[in-house]
């Protein structure tokens, strides 16, 4: 065979695989979860669909920003994972498209009642409660008391030795600032907050970042949900896990059709299959250690017993709703973030 003839096999083999990948289709997800549970749930899927995922990690808050500025012209067709609040938030706007999975009926009352706040726009992923980590080995060295609570963080030692996320960004953050609201009122939890910023050593963005930085060294208390400080305490032993004291809220992670998506059908394939015990199990094995939504889905050994937590009666349709995001945030910028 002559040289076109070659070329002509190959031009045909390469119009073949591009209608293929055609064929398969894509999709655009907006992953909330850690970055490696990210990739691999992106990878998983498409080797079992032959479905392209075009994958961004960010922040709940950053995505919900973000499907806000896009509009009636959404670039995304998955919102997979995050802190449930900002996904309520944007299915009270109009931002999230209607659908019931057909494993609704197998997941955990806690997953199906978000889907049911939300008129089915959402559903819940996974669970899991906040708390904070502190290295205990650098407190036994200034012989400091352990901290307990959510009292503790206020003590002067702590100065510049606090870090937290920025709860306009983190998802993590906001559900922090909800729940001081609802253990302590509205005011009493912002004069805890305006102390709290002595010792706060910055905000990051990522609500795990804290965490991470505790493990590295940088501070000795990291604000974070409890699995990601498991996380980090799997890697670094001197870590410890608090479950304030006087109580603590928790996250419902949630998964949402983006409504407008350009990919409706690859979207509705992606979420189906993130709710599948085979598609959840992914999570333990990528350092998410939450509490999964498929009732057959395996529950990590080191994910937090949230029946021995103190728990409050988290309010979700309250503290879901943009009207008070809105509000709460924009207190929290102007009293705490910009000092008043």
């Amino acid at each position: 065979m002559g040289n076109w003839g070659w070329r002509g096999v190959v031009a045909a083999l390469a119009l073949f695989c591009a209608g293929q990948a055609r064929a398969a289709g894509s999709v655009v997800v907006y992953c909330g979860v850690n970055e490696a549970w990210c990739r691999a749930a992106s990878t998983a899927f498409e080797q079992k669909t032959g479905i392209h995922v075009d994958m961004t990690r960010q922040s709940a808050g950053e995505i919900f920003a973000r499907l806000r500025a896009e509009g009636a012209n959404p670039r995304g067709d998955v919102w997979f994972g995050g802190t449930g609040d900002p996904h309520l938030q944007a299915a009270s706007l109009g931002l999230l498209e209607e659908y019931k999975p057909a494993a609704l009926g197998e997941l955990q009352d806690w997953a199906q009642n978000q889907a049911k706040r939300s008129n089915y726009r959402t559903v819940g992923l996974y669970m899991g409660a906040l708390g904070y980590g502190y290295n205990a080995d650098e407190l036994a060295k200034r012989k400091i008391a352990a901290p307990a609570c959510w009292a503790d963080l206020l003590k002067p030692e702590f100065k510049g030795e606090v870090q937290m996320a920025d709860p306009n960004a983190s998802g993590t953050t906001w559900t922090m600032l909800a729940t001081l609201v609802q253990l302590m009122g509205e005011d009493g939890a912002f004069d805890y907050l305006k102390k709290l910023a002595k010792n706060i050593d910055h905000y990051t963005t990522a609500g795990a970042a804290p965490a991470q930085a505790l493990g590295r060294g940088e501070v000795m208390i990291g604000i974070a949900f409890q699995h990601d400080v498991v996380d980090v305490a799997k890697q670094y032993k001197f870590v410890r896990v608090v479950s304030p004291c006087e109580g603590t809220g928790f996250e419902i992670g949630s998964l949402s059709l983006i409504k407008g998506a350009r990919h409706p059908e690859e979207a509705k394939q992606f979420y189906d299959w993130a709710l599948t015990p085979e598609a959840q199990a992914i999570a333990a094995k990528n350092g998410a250690f939450q509490v999964p939504s498929n009732k057959a889905t395996p529950i990590p050994p080191e994910a937090p017993d949230l029946s021995k937590l103190k728990l409050i009666d988290y309010d979700f349709a309250k503290y879901g709703s943009s009207e008070e995001r809105t509000r709460l945030l924009g207190r929290w910028t102007k009293e705490i973030k910009n000092g008043g």
